[in-house]
């Protein structure tokens, strides 16, 4: 019985008819008036509150306006994330290449190569890549080919013989040589003797990548050529050529001398660098 007079109870509170008047405040005329019911307030506020939550989630959703949310990124924003973070990878790592690349012009330039070690490994074998280390087991006999190989290719400028290895190279100039190429002295290079103010020619066609004085070896030219090959032209009377010119094999880009502190007579001291590596240039060209 008790119940059941508590559920009439709570059904005459919630079935109870109010009503809401809005007056004048001056006159107190009525402008409007509502007749309400507690249940009725219940179910208009519960119906609100369902109607503003359906509408935010549409709104994050389906709209642009999703993006303005602290913490929430769309789809669209973290594609376009990963592809700049791909980019500017892409971006420092030939950085790193043109770095090295640069490090080796210096090398050239200066003769400090003392430290450099002569093996096959090109500068993109030295950088760190993405992907972990794996170690592959080496047979003995994979071993004493790679060896072979390396001997018998380590400073071989031209590609193997095939139809694509189509470059010649020209003299620089012609005279005698005093001397050699020899890398247990460290002079990766030849010095030929030659009249002052001879002609010194262009190897092959390239573009002249370094054309300055420098205090050592006086006027200095390297040229760049195809075939990741570079030709060095120091103690030169004066340089015909600037950098970022194009020449032709056999053209005059400078003239010979005795320039720089490095140097007791007239002659070229010429150098020929493949992959970064310096390799003999009597095996080419005939000075004499």
């Amino acid at each position: 019985m008790a119940k059941t007079k508590e559920k009439k109870r709570l059904k005459k509170k919630l079935l109870h008819k109010y009503r809401l008047v809005i007056l004048n405040e001056d006159t107190f005329e009525e402008r409007v008036s509502f007749k309400l019911n507690r249940l009725n307030v219940f179910i208009l506020f519960g119906f609100s509150a369902i109607a503003l939550i359906a509408l935010t989630t549409v709104l994050i959703a389906y709209t642009p306006l999703r993006e303005y949310i602290p913490g929430y990124s769309s789809t669209k924003l973290q594609k376009q994330a990963t592809e700049l973070i791909e980019d500017t990878d892409s971006l420092k790592r030939k950085l790193d290449i043109n770095e090295q690349y640069y490090a080796s012009i210096r090398m050239v330039l200066t003769g400090d190569v003392k430290d450099v070690d002569f093996n096959r490994d090109s500068i993109l074998e030295t950088l760190p890549t993405e992907t972990g280390e794996v170690t592959i087991p080496v047979s003995r006999e994979d071993s004493i080919l790679r060896a072979q190989v390396d001997r018998e290719d380590r400073y071989n400028v031209f590609q193997a013989a095939s139809p694509t290895a189509s470059i010649a190279l020209f003299p620089p100039v012609k005279g005698n040589i005093t001397q050699g190429y020899d890398r247990d002295e460290k002079h990766y290079a030849i010095d030929v003797v030659v009249p002052k103010d001879s002609p010194i020619k262009a190897v092959a066609d390239g573009t002249v990548i370094f054309a300055e004085w420098t205090a050592e070896t006086g006027y200095v030219m390297i040229v760049e050529h195809g075939n990741n090959m570079i030709s060095v032209y120091k103690h030169n009377a004066s340089l015909n050529k600037s950098q970022g010119d194009l020449v032709k094999a056999g053209e005059v880009i400078a003239t010979a001398g005795n320039t720089g502190e490095l140097t007791t007579g007239p002659h070229l001291h010429f150098e020929l660098w493949s992959a970064g590596y310096p390799v003999d240039p009597t095996n080419y060209i005939d000075f004499e």
